[in-house]
Parts: C-alpha cells; structure tokens; sequence
C-alpha cells in the first residue's frame, strides 16, 4: 500500500526557500535499513518518519547517510504536515517521542513554536588543529556540545564569505560545525551557517537543533531571551528564539519559524 510522503519547506513563507524536509507518514514502525535507504532517495537535508504512538506520534529522522538524534526543521515540517493534513487540530499540540526525549510544537498564528531541550556550549580549551585550516578563518571563540563545535567569527561578512574545506571538515569527530557572529542588521541579533559533511550534508540551509546552542549562547552574550536569528546560507531562513524553562532545572528553547508543502506524493511499496 502506498505511503503519503511530503516534501516542506521550513523556516520560511516561501515555497524554494528555507530547509526542506521530507515527512513520511507511517502507520507502523519500519525497519532501520528501510528508513535509510528512503533518506538516502529523498536525498535532502533530513527525511522524518512519524508513526502513532500513544498520544502522539515516534518521530526519527534520517540524513541522507546517517540516522540524526536532534533535528529542527524536521521536526517543524512533521507539525506542520499534521495540521495542513488535519490529522491534528490546529488548536492541538503535536507530541513526540524521539531520540532526544519529549518534543512539542505548537501553532501561534502563523508560526509554528517547537519545545526543544537548550544544548549549552561549553568552552573548547583546545580547539582540533584542522579546524581553522578547514574553515579558512580566524577562530574567535570555540565551544562545543554534545553534538557540534560551535565557532564564533569576528564578523557577519567573515561568516558570510566562507568557503569550507569539506574534506577536513569531515574528519572532525562531531555531528557537524556551527559558525556564528553578530548581525550587521537591526533586523536580526545573530547570524549563523551550519556545516555538517560527515551527515552527507556540506551545508545545511537553516537548521533547528542548531539553535538550542546558539539560543542560551547569545541570550547570555546579549541578556535578552528573545531573540531572532538568520542562517546565512544560499537558500536563507529566519528562526525566532525563546528561552524557558521546564522545570527542575530543565532548560527549554523554544524554536519558532514558517512551513510551506512544496510536494504531495506516494511512496510505492514493491
């Protein structure tokens, strides 16, 4: 029987703007290798897979080489999906169950507001040697996660005019790389770009998870907690940033932005 698949744009108002994302509805759970191998067809950035699970729904997402653990867009592409198909209310909010605990998201007009965990920097002492021959770039300050090094540049044209070495970027035994530096424009508090080679993704348009480290970093730079953010890569996004908490010291970003459906299809089972 066919699956419905869905290609969106995340991120953005614009239809061929943004990260696009596949989301596969499912109706039960599918093996690992299958899911790969769909990923690595859709070939874009992250392909979800959302099956129904007690009040909401399992979501994973895949890249094209690699199953991830965090992905934002993805994750707003599935919300986005269960309402424009009205498998959800609008006035629900789309639970799941993943690989990095409980998500939520909600809608707010036209926004869509995800519930993510904040993933904090901490200082790099020593920063890998290939990391600066990689980027092309004087390193500023250097921190990482559990998933990615995080570099701040000196300047927004500095991050702008990057040109990765991609090869050595891939030898660096984390998810991927994020640079950032303040906006030159009154329009945005920070500017970022997200290089992720090892996931079969050079460098991805505008990435969610991403900025559950950027959100606590340039709250604490700036003492604001509301903030709004642009990816600087060639397709470009704005992603609106809220810090919460969810108790017990549980520190929440919440991650805001636009969703567009560019592509209804279905997935032939043979």
């Amino acid at each position: 029987m066919p699956l419905k698949i869905f290609q969106v744009d995340a991120f953005t108002s614009e239809p061929f703007s943004g990260n696009p994302a596949a989301v596969c509805l499912l109706e039960e759970p599918r093996d690992d290798g299958w899911m790969q191998k769909v990923a690595a067809e859709m070939n874009l950035p992250e392909t979800a897979f959302l099956t129904p699970e007690g009040d909401g729904f399992r979501l994973r997402w895949f890249a094209p080489k690699a199953e991830v653990d965090l992905c934002g867009h993805a994750t707003l592409a599935s919300a986005h999906v269960l309402w424009e198909e009205r498998i959800l209310a609008e006035d629900e909010i789309a639970r799941f169950a993943t690989k990095s605990g409980p998500l939520f998201a909600e809608k707010r007009g036209e926004l869509i507001e995800m519930d993510f965990p904040a993933e904090p920097e901490r200082t790099v002492e020593c920063s890998p040697p290939m990391l600066e021959a990689s980027l092309g770039a004087r390193l500023g300050y250097v921190g990482e996660n559990r998933f990615d090094l995080l570099v701040e540049l000196e300047s927004e044209e500095t991050l702008r005019m990057l040109r990765p070495r991609f090869e050595l970027l891939k030898k660096l035994p984390v998810r991927g790389v994020i640079v950032t530096s303040r906006s030159d424009s009154s329009d945005y508090d920070f500017v970022s770009r997200f290089f992720a080679p090892a996931l079969g993704v050079d460098e991805d348009p505008v990435t969610g998870s991403a900025h559950c480290c950027l959100g606590p970093y340039w709250a604490e730079k700036l003492g604001k907690t509301e903030l709004v953010g642009y990816q600087a890569s060639e397709r470009g996004g704005v992603v609106r940033v809220r810090l919460g908490d969810g108790g017990e010291g549980d520190r929440r970003v919440k991650i805001g932005g636009e969703a567009v459906t560019v592509l209804k299809g279905e997935l032939m089972e043979r």
